[in-house]
């Protein structure tokens, strides 16, 4: 497969900036689902740790949102805008 894509290229040199983005695109996207998969809410080994996220600090922002909470009651930490 790489020699037709080398062969392509030899014959085309228009086709060089593609296959330089596309395999760039494959690059970025596999990272970051590397990424995605070694967060700290994803299970991979459930008999060592089955709940990771009760190791989580009190200060972790969660990507939630609690349906019942009333948020304007709230205490901030910031300005009033």
């Amino acid at each position: 497969m790489f020699r037709v894509v080398v062969e392509h290229v030899k014959r085309h040199p228009g086709l060089i900036p593609q296959f330089f983005f596309i395999c760039l695109g494959m690059g970025g996207a596999s990272l970051y689902l590397l990424r995605l998969a070694r967060g700290p809410h994803v299970t991979w080994n459930k008999t060592d740790n089955p709940e990771p996220w009760n190791n989580l600090d009190p200060t972790y922002q969660y990507k939630f949102v609690a349906i019942t909470t009333d948020y304007k009651n709230l205490k901030k930490e910031g300005p009033d805008f």
